[in-house]
């Protein structure tokens, strides 16, 4: 398929528009000059039709008309596309004047057909056209004059047309010639003005052509862009920053992957080969394999949760809302943390009442990720309570655990994917441990259910907020 040049496009839309402007124009004028110039034709044969008929009248009979046929004539007499014949009341022609340049047999029958009466008022409207024998345009009329001794007479009066239609086929030829030259003329001008209008926007395509990976951070300039746009550019350079944060993240997010699966493997080839250098008793191997499968179950973990972030980011991931109590869903999960809490030395409880609409299964895996994490850092002797909280706006659940605060810059950040505030923790490999997604899960949750997760902290602890907004 041929690709279509805009300024080509533009450029044929303003010489089209153009010849439709002198088209319109031009036929406004040719019409209004055909009917100015009828008009005034007309005017000179109702002019002529009336003094010769007082003229007529003043003549005593047909013979008298013949006598005086000069001073009749003398009204077309100069005009050669002017005629004129008497008849008399017999139909005999008592007088012609120019009628050989009608050449047409059945002159003056045409406008015989409307004659008027010697007392009728003659006006332009009394008028008619027709062609003769040979085609040629005729305009005239037809009235009757009473001689004084009462016989009546007929006077017609008739204009050969055809120098007039010479005159407007020649004007005619010249507005298409002009509408012709005018629309070549529009076309070549607006191709120019259009593609210097457009050059802006080839040195926009010009600057994105040179962007490559490497260089998504470099933005479009905008300082000969004219206001149209501006917009555009700016619209450009945005998507080349998210573009280029996209890529960041992405090369951060690979290395960091990377680097903690690097960590379980390399603990479980490194305790494989320790127990491959010498023979081991039984119980050492036991101990190796349960090593070996914490390590397993991690990586699990990890892959697991990579799989979910790649899912929740897809635009057709569904999630099944539904109406829930919320403080019985907290309940749920506190029941099943009941035992490692125990093993920590560390209580749970729950507060609150409010129904949430949500899917219960992903807010559950949420909640989980903050009481896990929760677990991890609570001191022993300490309480994880887990509340809810009702707004007009919203409905918010949170989980506070006692411990050290967070450092206020970092409670972004903990957010992001790999990361973990506490850089000793790192290399942590027990049950449960998160490998840095856990909050990243928790936010992309919430981010699925157009709601938001944030952080507090201070020196009583930290509280994870999970806000929902309501429909």
């Amino acid at each position: 398929m041929a690709l279509r040049s805009l300024t080509t496009g533009l450029a044929l839309s303003f010489a089209g528009t153009t010849l439709a402007v002198f088209a319109l124009v031009g036929s406004t004028l040719y019409f209004t000059l055909d009917r100015e110039v009828k008009q005034q034709d007309d005017l000179d044969i109702v002019l002529i039709a009336r003094h010769t008929r007082r003229l007529a009248e003043e003549l005593h009979d047909e013979q008298d008309v013949r006598e005086h046929a000069d001073r009749l004539t003398s009204q077309v007499l100069g005009h050669s596309a002017l005629s004129m014949a008497v008849l008399g009341a017999n139909g005999a022609q008592l007088i012609e004047h120019n009628t050989a340049g009608i050449a047409d047999p059945a002159f003056p029958q045409t406008p015989l057909a409307r004659r008027l009466g010697p007392a009728q008022r003659i006006a332009e409207a009394d008028v008619v056209g027709w062609r003769s024998a040979r085609g040629v345009p005729v305009r005239g009329l037809a009235t009757e004059a009473a001689l004084t001794d009462g016989t009546p007479v007929t006077i017609v009066i008739a204009r050969d047309m055809t120098d007039r239609w010479l005159l407007l086929d020649r004007y005619r030829e010249r507005l298409y010639g002009f509408g012709f030259a005018g629309m070549l003329l529009a076309f070549l001008m607006s191709w120019l003005l259009v593609r210097a209008a457009l050059r802006p926007l080839r040195e926009i395509a010009a600057s994105a052509a040179t962007i490559t990976v490497d260089r998504l951070g470099t933005p479009i300039e905008m300082k000969r862009a004219p206001s149209e746009l501006v917009e555009l550019a700016t619209a450009l350079n945005a998507m080349l920053e998210r573009l280029h944060g996209g890529f960041e993240r992405m090369s951060q997010y690979t290395a960091d992957l990377a680097h903690d699966m690097r960590t379980p493997l390399g603990n479980l080839r490194g305790a494989t080969e320790v127990a491959l250098v010498r023979p081991r008793s039984p119980a050492e191997y036991e101990a190796l394999l349960e090593s070996n499968l914490e390590e397993c179950d991690r990586l699990s973990r990890m892959i697991e949760s990579v799989i979910f972030l790649a899912r929740a980011e897809h635009p057709q991931f569904l999630t099944t809302l539904e109406e829930f109590d919320a403080h019985a869903a907290l309940g749920q999960i506190a029941d099943y943390f009941e035992g490692l809490a125990d093993d920590a030395g560390v209580t749970i409880r729950v507060q609150g009442e409010g129904r949430l609409r949500a899917d219960k299964e992903l807010v559950r895996r949420a909640l989980s990720n903050l009481l896990a994490n929760a677990l991890r850092y609570t001191p022993r002797g300490g309480a994880i309570v887990l509340s809810v909280e009702q707004t007009p706006a919203a409905l918010e659940l949170s989980v506070f655990n006692p411990g050290p605060p967070i450092d206020p810059a970092l409670l972004e950040r903990i957010f992001d994917r790999f990361y973990r505030a506490d850089a000793s923790r790192h290399n942590e490999a027990r049950a449960g441990a998160s490998a840095g997604l856990g909050l990243a899960i928790v936010r992309t949750i919430m981010a699925l259910h157009g709601g938001s997760a944030r952080a507090e902290s201070d020196a009583t602890g930290t509280r994870f907020i999970l806000r929902f907004a309501r429909p």
